[in-house]
């Protein structure tokens, strides 16, 4: 006989807990506006009376996240004070752990880059001397970037899935061998005294481009990333969607070409044994366009032979553009998977690869995903690069932080169990 479970009732709010969704909700709505609001603007937007409004910006103001901006207004009655946000009220560390390359922010509150610094990601099988070196990394950048250590809310990780979300735990990522269950968020909180979040790259990524990617970051869209791997963030109606576990995005196992290369999931031309750039790489390796790297060590070289491929199809190589150009199809064909799946108005493309495949894959992917859109004759759907450049997923790190401590979340209101 089938158990038949009793849904979890919902939890109650109450009056602190709305005061702390109210006050999230006013900055978000300053945070979105490119030249700020005055407080009449804002009862406005969010529908709270004028009072609520005037008690809670004095309350931001208090706390210096937001700053009062000068006034406007030429017409009759009292020039209305603008209120933006104050880029130096907070700030937060961003790291991004990719299996070639390791970066690191410093992040205002209107998502700015104070400081930023780079390095090849050292022995990949060796959990604790990278997580030491990016402890060390983090200490010498917060040093360089002059800011006061007290303003830094905290640290956010960015890291190949899977993970385990509630544990902050690496689990097993392609090309980080020995990252079986990494406990990288506390040794990370541990080596450098910050509070610290662990997320994935994609879904980081996605988080970077609703803080700082201006208006490709808005409304409901899906964050493509191009890296090691191909993954997707998803946002939709402003929020991040991260799933059951936080491991949403995985699309590796979408089947893009039926009568392509095995997978080591048992099917075939799945996006993970055709679309990645290792499979380009010995794609471009087996035409003769790029010499065989007989003893590869791994990402870092994964990614050297790579960028040679791109400058091939740069100057011309035909061999090499067709292989750029035939990825660009099987993704597109991923895509349109994902967009009929969710509706969304938008994709963003980014992630450490994008810059390199930005020109072919914006020449064809939009068409090609017109063409399969479910909803074409509804709506067109927008594609586009990021707004927050090659440094996504850092950045995106260190808005999870932001996040965080300042985005109106529905679990803001929730009593807890």
């Amino acid at each position: 006989m089938t158990e038949i479970r009793t849904p979890t009732p919902r939890r109650g709010t109450n009056l602190p807990r709305m005061g702390d969704f109210n006050l999230t909700v006013i900055l978000d709505a300053i945070r979105r506006s490119s030249g700020g609001l005055s407080r009449v603007e804002l009862a406005q937007i969010v529908g709270l009376s004028p009072q609520t409004i005037s008690n809670i910006s004095r309350r931001l103001l208090d706390q210096n996240l937001i700053v009062e901006a000068g006034k406007e207004g030429s017409g009759p009655g009292k020039p209305r004070t603008i209120l933006r946000l104050n880029p130096a009220g907070m700030y937060a560390v961003g790291v991004h752990l990719d299996p070639a390359v390791t970066t690191f922010v410093v992040l205002d509150l209107v998502g700015s880059v104070v400081r930023h610094s780079r390095i090849n990601t050292p022995g990949a099988s060796d959990p604790d001397g990278i997580i030491a070196t990016i402890a060390a990394e983090i200490k010498d950048l917060v040093a360089a970037s002059g800011v006061d250590p007290d303003k830094i809310a905290g640290l956010g990780v960015a890291a190949p899935g899977p993970i385990n979300l509630d544990e902050g735990t690496v689990v097993d990522p392609p090309l980080l061998l020995g990252w079986d269950r990494v406990p990288l968020r506390d040794a990370l909180a541990e080596a450098t005294g910050l509070s610290t979040l662990v997320d994935k790259d994609v879904t980081s990524a996605a988080v970077a481009e609703t803080w700082a990617g201006g208006p490709s970051g808005s409304g409901s869209f899906v964050f493509m990333y191009m890296g090691t791997g191909i993954g997707c963030g998803i946002v939709l109606n402003d929020e991040v969607v991260r799933g059951t576990s936080g491991n949403a995005g995985e699309i590796g196992h979408i089947i893009v070409d039926p009568d392509g290369p095995p997978c080591d999931c048992g099917l075939r031309g799945c996006v993970k044994s055709s679309s990645i750039p290792q499979v380009l790489v010995a794609q471009a390796e087996a035409a003769g366009v790029l010499e065989v790297v007989r003893q590869p060590s791994g990402a870092l070289d994964i990614q050297e032979s790579f960028a040679k491929l791109c400058d091939e199809a740069d100057a011309g190589n035909s061999k090499a553009g067709e292989i750029i150009d035939h990825s660009a199809v099987l993704v597109a064909r991923a895509v349109a998977v994902v967009t009929n799946t969710l509706d969304v108005e938008r994709v963003v493309f980014g992630g450490p690869f994008w810059t390199r495949l930005s020109r072919r894959y914006l020449d064809r992917v939009p068409q090609l995903l017109a063409d399969n859109s479910a909803a074409r004759q509804i709506h067109g759907i927008e594609v586009v690069g990021t707004g927050v450049g090659e440094d996504v997923g850092a950045i995106g790190a260190a808005c999870l932080v932001l996040e965080h401590m300042l985005a109106p979340r529905a679990q803001r209101l929730l009593l807890e169990g």
